[in-house]
């Protein structure tokens, strides 16, 4: 009986270990995810002026005032993480909006706009202000590079 009970408990074991190394993983989950067709994903909002004033511009008003301060508290820094990120991913919505002309260029722009928001994330994170101010100028320019190529200059963003 007691070797009966052994030999269980060691094949329930080898099954355990057998799921964990050849079940299905989080990359394969990730795999079939990237599997479905990107036809799924449409724009709400069409327009990119108001697609840019809805989805860019509050992030943008709340983080000025924050990185051209002198200090920044706990509150900021949490809001400073919060609207990064948010830029970073809304990097990534752009490049799903690819421009009429010039798009190499145009996703060039996004993807600045996703790894600049990405590292304002990371410094932030790390409450570094001096990196934290020196990435949002960064992606500033960036922008204003963006709206000098696209939208005739218009909408210029002032540091």
């Amino acid at each position: 009986m007691r070797k009966m009970s052994m030999a269980c408990f060691l094949l329930l074991g080898l099954l355990g270990v057998g799921r964990i190394v050849w079940g299905p993983s989080a990359d394969s989950a990730r795999t079939a995810r990237a599997a479905e067709p990107a036809s799924d994903i449409a724009p709400v909002e069409s327009d990119m002026h108001e697609f840019m004033e809805y989805v860019f511009e509050p992030p943008y008003k709340r983080l000025k005032p924050l990185l051209v301060g002198e200090s920044i508290d706990k509150a900021g820094w949490k809001s400073i993480k919060s609207d990064a990120l948010i830029l970073a991913e809304a990097g990534n919505l752009l490049i799903g909006r690819t421009a009429e002309k010039e798009v190499a260029e145009w996703n060039a722009h996004a993807k600045k706009v996703r790894e600049s928001g990405g590292a304002l994330y990371a410094a932030a994170k790390k409450k570094d202000t001096a990196e934290a101010k020196k990435l949002w100028a960064g992606m500033l320019e960036n922008c204003n590079a963006c709206h000098k190529q696209f939208a005739g200059g218009e909408h210029m963003l002032q540091p």
